[in-house]
């Protein structure tokens, strides 16, 4: 499968649904309260992850909803992994984003959209 093909579909998912804040930035974690999410972050209505739940996405600085890359993070405690699609995110964002799930027991990877 092309690579094109790949990121379209997830421009479709987005520009088709619904991208919904449920943690704000400046907010704090309700189970971590002393972290505090840089940018605002959420999931995208009527999808699904492999948790079950909605897929989760942050929201950058840049107008649109533009997917711009994906983080890939693994909890090695909790031995989770997940898939955070990136809207609107600029290259200082995608470093803020990926440096947030760098901490304690948890890796990420980033995929920048070409």
């Amino acid at each position: 499968m092309p690579e094109n093909v790949f990121w379209k579909s997830l421009q479709i998912l987005v520009t088709s649904n619904k991208f919904i804040v449920d943690r704000p930035k400046g907010s704090a974690h309700p189970r971590y309260p002393e972290y505090i999410y840089p940018l605002d972050y959420g999931y995208i209505e009527n999808s699904k992850s492999d948790d079950g739940d909605e897929i989760d996405a942050w929201k950058g600085n840049l107008d649109g909803n533009t997917i711009t890359g994906l983080v890939v993070a693994f909890d090695a405690l909790k031995k989770d992994s997940e898939i955070k699609l990136l809207i609107g995110c600029s290259q200082q964002d995608k470093k803020v984003i990926l440096n947030s799930h760098r901490r304690g027991d948890m890796v990420a990877i980033l995929v920048d959209k070409p």
